[in-house]
C-alpha cells in the first residue's frame, strides 16, 4: 500500500463521512417528506438513512472502482449462517430478558424494528463496513488505529441518552468497546458484515423487547447478560477458527500496522 493511496483513502473517508454527518442534520426533514410518499414510517426511516448515507457508497466506489460496492462493504455473503451464529451469540441476552425482565408494555412493532434491525444494519454498514473497513483494508493502518476513530465517533453518537456525567462515561465506554467487538468480528469472519449486523440487531432487540434499561449503559444483570453474549461471540469465533485450522486474522503483527 503506497503512501499516496493511503492518503487518498483517508481523504475520501473523512470527506464522505463528514458529508454523511452534514446530511444527517436533515434526517427529520427527509423522513417527513418520504412519509408523504410511502405512508409507511419504517420504510421511510430506512430510505432516509440510505439517502443521507449515499456519500459513503460513493466514497467506497472512489476508493476502489474495481470492486463491487456491496461486496466491498461486506454484504455479498450468505446471510443464513451469520444469522444462526448471531442468534446463538445473543441467546444470553434474549433468554435472560425473557426470564428476568418484564416485557416492554409500550411495544410498537415499527419502533422495535427500527431500533433493532434497521439501526443494527445501518450502524454496522456505515461504521464497520465503511468507516472502519475501508480504512483497515485500504491503508497500512493496523486494527487499533483503524478502529479507534470509528469507535470514538460511534460511541459519541450514543451520548444523547443521558445528561449525567457518570452515566455518560459509562455509555461511552460500553458503546466504544461494542464498536471494537463488532469490528473484530467483522475481520475475523472474513469481512462478512452480516455477523456483526445480526448480533448488533439482536442485542438491540433484547433491549427493545424487555425493560432492561432506558439507556445503553444498563444495570448489573443486563451487563452480566451482555458480557455473556460478548464472551460467547469471542470464544465461539476462536474455537470455530481453530477447529477449521484457520488462523486468527487479528494478531500482534497487525494491531498497529497492517
Amino acid at each position: 500500500m503506497t503512501l499516496k493511496n493511503t492518503a487518498k483513502t483517508i481523504i475520501v473517508i473523512v470527506f464522505s463521512f463528514s458529508l454523511y454527518l452534514f446530511f444527517k442534520d436533515y434526517f427529520k426533514t427527509i423522513k417527513t417528506w418520504l412519509d408523504t410518499i410511502t405512508h409507511f414510517g419504517l420504510l421511510s426511516y430506512f430510505l432516509t438513512y440510505m439517502i443521507i448515507g449515499s456519500p459513503l457508497f460513493i466514497g467506497t466506489y472512489i476508493i476502489n472502482k474495481k470492486r463491487n460496492i456491496w461486496k466491498d462493504l461486506g454484504l455479498s455473503d450468505n446471510i443464513i449462517k451469520p444469522f444462526v451464529y448471531a442468534l446463538l451469540f445473543s441467546s444470553p441476552m434474549l433468554l435472560g430478558g425473557f426470564l428476568f425482565f418484564e416485557l416492554n408494555k409500550e411495544l410498537n412493532i415499527q419502533n422495535v424494528l427500527a431500533g433493532s434491525i434497521v439501526i443494527g444494519f445501518i450502524e454496522e454498514l456505515f461504521f464497520r463496513g465503511f468507516l472502519f473497513g475501508q480504512l483497515y483494508k485500504n491503508t497500512n493502518f493496523g486494527f487499533i488505529p483503524a478502529i479507534i476513530f470509528g469507535a470514538l465517533v460511534f460511541a459519541a453518537g450514543h451520548l444523547y441518552q443521558s445528561n449525567e456525567f457518570g452515566e455518560l462515561i459509562g455509555i461511552f465506554t460500553v458503546t466504544f468497546f461494542g464498536a471494537i467487538l463488532f469490528a473484530w468480528l467483522y475481520v475475523e469472519w472474513n469481512f462478512n458484515l452480516w455477523i456483526p449486523i445480526f448480533l448488533h440487531a439482536l442485542m438491540n432487540l433484547s433491549w427493545e423487547l424487555f425493560n432492561m434499561d432506558e439507556t445503553a449503559l444498563g444495570g448489573l444483570l443486563p451487563n452480566i447478560l451482555r458480557g455473556l453474549t460478548i464472551a460467547l461471540a469471542i470464544v465461539f469465533t476462536i474455537v470455530y477458527k481453530r477447529k477449521h485450522n484457520m488462523d486468527l486474522a487479528i494478531t500482534k503483527k497487525n494491531l498497529i500496522r497492517n
